[in-house]
């Protein structure tokens, strides 16, 4: 058994983020796990632009992206093993892991960051009605195809759920001379960045269903057709409003849920908002020594919030390997109030902490009202906005030195102006 101080599982954007933070801090005896064959996670199928304006000030491509990380991970010649399969975790940090080369290898680890991404909601998930066939695919899974393996992944295509790849496979598809039928939402709102709205549908001619979801899917070998229909406010169908796209594909943009299998392990808790753990502001979980941080931990809207992220996760980490601080007593909550989704990190404290960056989304959209933020009745802080959209992180940087004693909770809500 090799002992070592830091093991971060995941090598996508937060992985490679958090591990050269950390070297950066000077933690040596570090190591990444990654179950891919490659370093950079789903960045590597992400071959449109957009990223990187926050990190880099430009536009760069997915992998574009990925490689500036990667050439500094090598630079920094910070180990890491590709292919491999953490299979468990231990509460005293042991970890157990398995490839090609190695066998089956446990590490015993000083602290860890859980940095293992998200996966897709699947057509089981949403208990899709209709056929199991042929053509039924996830968004990501058909990104995949499309820009790693090289397949087309059908002629005439419909997309169910407006999320940010949603919308990009739309234009993807578009490009690469399929016709794309359009796009259902069952929320009355899209779930997808304005930007991708206009860039991928708008200027595409490509329609927008909102409210109305699949009721159907019909076909023998493969997908024939799609019903859809429009739903009341109780998402139920409402009678007299299907619509059939005669179709070869049904692409399912429905929703991203934070990988934690290893964790539920341990028997840690996961929020029922985020789908992730809780967290402190050093993004340490209820485990002492195990973090988790970027999509793993909720989802984010921009890969440059996850690599932000990660910085933060790595230093709290860094943290507690030279115990510099340990913040898992004496812990004020955070909580959501009328109008937000959730609120992140979940529990925090003062200690000699400057400012603290808390991460929320709204429940819907909201145009002209104001964030509140108060220490159980009394107002910390009031932001104004002109608009809010639940497909976009909020995140408010709050000066720890505003917030009087005594106080239990830290309350975040949004109220309208009349």
């Amino acid at each position: 058994m090799k002992n070592v101080d830091l093991v971060i599982i995941g090598g996508g954007s937060a992985g490679l983020a958090a591990a050269l933070q950390a070297k950066q801090e000077g933690i040596e005896n570090l190591i990444i796990l990654e179950k891919e064959p490659y370093l950079g996670g789903i960045l590597q199928q992400c071959i449109h632009n957009g990223f990187g304006l926050v990190q880099f000030k430009e536009q760069l491509s997915g992998p574009e992206y990925a490689q500036r990380y990667i050439d500094l991970i090598e630079q920094e010649q910070i180990p890491y093993r590709l292919n491999t399969t953490v299979y468990e975790i231990t509460q005293d940090k042991k970890i157990y892991y398995t490839n090609a080369d190695e066998g089956c290898v446990c590490l015993q680890a000083k602290a860890i960051i859980m940095a293992t991404g998200c996966i897709e909601r699947s057509a089981g998930a949403i208990m899709l009605e209709g056929a199991r066939v042929s053509g039924i695919m996830s968004a990501g899974l058909a990104q995949k195809y499309m820009n790693i393996e090289g397949y087309m992944v059908g002629k005439k295509v419909f997309i169910l759920g407006s999320g940010d790849i949603g919308l990009i496979m739309a234009r993807r598809c578009t490009l690469e001379g399929a016709k794309v039928l359009g796009v259902a939402e069952i929320m009355p709102y899209s779930n997808g960045l304005n930007r991708n709205i206009v860039q991928c549908l708008n200027d595409f001619d490509i329609p927008l269903y909102l409210s109305h979801t699949v009721k159907k899917v019909v076909g023998k070998d493969r997908v024939e057709k799609v019903m859809i229909a429009q739903v009341d406010q109780k998402m139920d169908y409402i009678e007299g409003t299907e619509k059939e796209f005669e179709c070869d594909t049904l692409i399912l943009s429905v929703g991203l849920i934070p990988y934690n299998p290893l964790l539920e392990k341990l028997n840690i808790t996961l929020n029922p908002k985020t789908k992730g753990v809780n967290v402190n502001q050093d993004y340490e979980t209820d485990f002492d020594g195990i973090f988790s941080c970027g999509n793993a931990l909720h989802v984010h809207d921009l890969v440059d919030y996850v690599s932000q992220e990660a910085r933060l996760a790595a230093k709290g980490a860094v943290k507690y390997l030279k115990d510099q601080s340990h913040h898992q007593e004496n812990l004020h909550e955070t909580k959501a109030g009328t109008g937000i989704n959730y609120v992140l990190p979940q529990k925090f404290a003062r200690c000699n902490e400057d400012k603290i960056d808390f991460k929320f989304r709204v429940t819907r959209p909201f145009k002209k009202c104001n964030i509140v933020i108060k220490t159980d009745e009394s107002v910390v802080k009031i932001i104004k906005k002109l608009y809010l959209l639940p497909s976009e992180m909020e995140i408010v940087s709050l000066d720890m030195k505003t917030l009087q004693e005594p106080f239990k909770n830290l309350e975040f809500e949004i109220k309208e102006e009349c």
